[in-house]
């Protein structure tokens, strides 16, 4: 399959990455020169952009000046020869360009449209600008995420993924529904409305006006024991119950007073929510006495759910990942750099994990490809309607 992807930011360099993964052949379009501005976003990867490093390996980078009739002319002969054109511009700007399915349809029956944008392609907030800290406020997210007193957002682009994500898989869905009808269809995918599902438990807790979940910081809202716990050595636990019956190893096995679990403030889960606070005082008066390591053996012995907090550095160097063999090394402009394998083991095939490109990299190539002249080419070039 080709994908061509008039992308930038995440939510849709993040889609078109997933369908790379598998081995589509994703021509990126980018600006002469600059590029992706997300090519800009910082310097940490061997003076790369973090966010493009992750989400643009083994694509094309073709670089062409939109504004100028040739490059309009080379996108719609590339469009010719593609399966489906992902889109995530400012809104309305795709379709001023005669990129929008209806005008694409006749031309190219079985080409699939994938219009990404904040808050879809139509309604009152059709025109307006979205970035993904706005989509958090939107969706309700930062009213049940940080602390009682302070909201705060997910630390990675949580609503640009989800919309991500929901295009990817309803571009799967349509190349399965034109593998049976032969014919392209267009999908239109809401950075607000791929949040809002993620955000469906929040939304049936508080049904017909019922109080929404507090913000808890890093424990559950609705269940307890279970998040952070710190332990006498100054370590912190992660743990989690979920039912009667690991509350009762939890009292026997972990704190070793198993009269507790019959303490008519703690022996439902519903009471132990409402006095939070008394049980913390009891749990963390024992694990007071432990360090994290002995409370974890305690916990594991229990068979109650337990974590480490780990920080970045102890993600890359987390030891399941590494015996999963879930590393390889992919290529950039400025050095090779390790990089986790796409989610899930597939039997048949291994995963595509080539090179993140630098702007414009294959131009030449693609239009060469499409029967541009070297001449052609030159003419363009030296006219920066396209990269160098």
């Amino acid at each position: 399959m080709t994908v061509v992807s008039l992308e930038h930011a995440v939510a849709a360099p993040f889609c078109t990455r997933q369908l790379a993964d598998l081995g589509a052949r994703v021509i990126k379009v980018e600006r002469p020169g600059s590029g992706d501005f997300a090519r800009g976003y910082d310097q940490r990867v061997l003076g790369q952009s973090s966010h493009f490093t992750w989400i643009n390996r083994s694509k094309e980078s073709l670089a062409l000046d939109l504004k100028q009739p040739l490059a309009r002319d080379a996108l719609m002969q590339l469009l010719g020869t593609a399966d489906v054109l992902v889109q995530n511009l400012a809104p309305g700007a795709a379709a001023r360009m005669g990129l929008s399915y209806e005008a694409l349809h006749a031309g190219f029956p079985r080409l699939i449209v994938c219009d990404i944008s904040g808050y879809g392609a139509d309604g009152p907030y059709r025109d307006k600008k979205a970035y993904d800290l706005l989509i958090q406020s939107e969706a309700g997210f930062l009213s049940i995420t940080g602390t009682p007193e302070s909201p705060s957002k997910a630390g990675i682009s949580v609503a640009d993924i989800a919309a991500g994500m929901y295009a990817y898989t309803n571009i799967l869905s349509a190349l399965l529904l034109r593998g049976r009808t032969g014919e392209g269809s267009h999908i239109d995918v809401s950075m607000l409305e791929a949040l809002g599902e993620w955000m469906g438990y929040p939304m049936y807790y508080a049904h017909e006006g019922a109080p929404p979940p507090p913000r808890t910081g890093a424990s559950h809202a609705s269940i307890y024991p279970y998040g952070p716990f710190v332990a006498g050595d100054g370590g912190t636990v992660m743990l989690g119950l979920q039912n009667e019956r690991e509350w009762q190893a939890f009292c026997d096995k972990v704190l070793q007073k198993p009269e507790l679990a019959k303490d008519l403030r703690f022996d439902s889960n519903a009471h132990r929510n409402q006095n939070r606070e008394a049980l913390q005082t009891e749990i963390l008066r024992i694990f007071g006495t432990l360090t994290a390591e002995q409370v974890v053996q305690r916990l594991d012995v229990a068979g109650i759910a337990n974590a480490h907090v780990n920080d970045m550095a102890g993600l890359w160097a987390h030891p399941q990942l590494d015996a999963r063999g879930r590393w390889r090394t992919v290529q950039t402009p400025q050095g090779d750099v390790p990089a986790l394998l796409p989610p899930g083991l597939n039997s048949a095939f291994d995963y595509r994990m080539d090179a993140v490109p630098s702007v414009g990299e294959h131009t030449a190539q693609i239009l060469a490809s499409l029967g541009w002249s070297a001449s052609q080419i030159g003419a363009l070039q030296s006219g920066h309607v396209v990269a160098d």
